[in-house]
């Protein structure tokens, strides 16, 4: 179920129970992205802000799903200066990331948060009434929602 206010500013998908939540929810970010300007995008640093916001989503529906019990809603919130991603689910103790060097790099997992620490300004978890929020902030590549694309500052 998708829910939007209404200047299309903040956007909610609810996927408690939903069967393949990454791709819906990489496929809701997607058409959240596009109703903002973000995609498709002509110039660089936003085309490269969008791809860092597919994966990071992705990241931590993922994490959800292996570590949380099953995310519960993915919530978008988008302002002149940032995109605010939040995902929920049913265990309530907050994410930890592996330690640097422990996860093997010749295989899959284990990386997830060390992606979110690397693309994302700031991240963060904090208690739900049934579990948590896990919550992470990208700067906004362009003048704000709706407006056309123009950089602004995006991190290296």
């Amino acid at each position: 179920m998708e829910q939007r206010t209404p200047r299309d500013r903040n956007w909610l998908l609810v996927l408690d129970g939903l069967p393949d939540p990454v791709s819906r929810s990489r496929d809701f970010t997607r058409r959240a992205l596009t109703a903002w300007h973000w995609l498709p995008a002509e110039r660089p640093t936003v085309r490269d802000a969008a791809e860092d916001v597919l994966l990071l989503v992705s990241e931590v529906v993922a994490n959800a799903c292996l570590h949380g019990g099953g995310p519960g809603a993915l919530v978008l919130d988008c302002t002149d200066e940032r995109l605010r991603i939040e995902v929920t689910d049913a265990n309530p103790h907050p994410p930890v990331a592996e330690a640097t060097g422990s996860a093997d790099p010749g295989r899959p997992g284990g990386h997830g948060l060390l992606i979110v620490e690397r693309l994302a300004r700031s991240w963060g978890s904090r208690p739900g009434a049934t579990g948590k929020c896990v919550w992470l902030e990208v700067p906004c590549p362009v003048a704000g929602p709706g407006a056309p694309a123009e950089a602004s500052g995006r991190r290296s």
